[in-house]
Parts: structure tokens; sequence; C-alpha cells
């Protein structure tokens, strides 16, 4: 299954595109869509948009996954951020695919082992899990830290993910 990680941001939306085959994981493409801090906020929204679902159309996936929001001390920059991840829940969605949310927590723990790891650990453990992977930026590099925790849990539906798929194999 082909999946797309996005990592919401208004000035920075991470993607980062991976194939899960069972046990397998292969990275297949990453990146950044930018917007221009000085342009309207409907402007970089529609930039965004556009910017993603070329990606979409590129690439192909079957499935996406996105970081919830979380909520820090400025509200103003909570809701921007709220705005491009509901960019990043939109696309895919346009597109016809499922997108499943995933907290940050969890995708760390998912990837690194613990909740609270640094942005150092996730590249770190992304670079492990997706060898000669060249990552674009922090923002690309959690995206696929999502892709990689939605293939863990959600990608083969009903059966569980990855980690069903290693409980079947053992069996």
């Amino acid at each position: 299954m082909r999946i797309l990680g996005i990592d919401p941001g208004l000035r920075h939306m991470g993607w980062g595109i991976i194939d899960a085959d069972g046990p397998r994981l292969r990275h297949v493409a990453n990146g950044v869509c930018h917007s221009q801090a000085d342009s309207a906020l409907s402007a970089r929204l529609l930039s965004l948009f556009d910017q993603l679902t070329a990606v979409i159309t590129a690439h192909r996936p079957q499935a996406a996954a996105v970081e919830q929001t979380f909520v820090n001390k400025d509200g103003a920059g909570t809701l921007k951020l709220g705005q491009a991840r509901g960019i990043a829940m939109l696309a895919p969605a346009r597109a016809g695919l499922s997108v499943a949310e995933y907290a940050p927590n969890s995708v760390k723990k998912t990837v690194v082992g613990v909740g609270h790891a640094d942005k150092r650990q996730v590249a770190h453990m992304v670079r492990m899990q997706l060898p000669g992977v060249a990552l674009a930026g922090p923002d690309a590099t959690d995206a696929l830290a999502i892709a990689i925790c939605h293939a863990h849990f959600g990608a083969d539906g009903a059966t569980g993910g990855l980690a069903a798929a290693v409980a079947r194999a053992r069996a």
C-alpha cells in the first residue's frame, strides 16, 4: 500500500510517501510545500492545496495520514495551523483517499519508541527504517514518520497494519 504522510504547516507543509508491503517499508518520495508569508491567508491556503494535490496526482497514494494539531500558547498560531491542517486533510479526501490522524506523541512512540523523542531522534529512526532516504528537511522527515506510523497501525484497515502482519507471520 502506498501511504502519504503529511505534517501540516502554514509556511512549510511536509509530505512523505512510502510503500508498505507487509513488514517491508520503502521510501518513494518526500518534500515540502511552501507558502509565501507575505501573501493573503486565502492565497497561502490555495497554494498549499494546489501543491499537495500535485504530489497526490504524481505519486498516487492509496491512503493518507495527518498529524493531529496540538494546542500551543499562541491562539492565533494554533488557528492558522488548524487551517493548514484542514488543507492537509482536504486534498487527500478530495482525491478519494481515506485520511487517518495520529497524535504527535503516538507517531514518535511508534517510530522511535519514546513519545517525547526530539527531531534528531525521529530523523535517525526514519533513516534506519527507510535506508538510503535523502530527507528534504525536518517537515518532510516528520511526514515520513507519520506515514510509517500509519503503516504500523492503519494501512491494513481492519487487520491492524504492520503490527498485525508481523503477528500473523509469527503465528
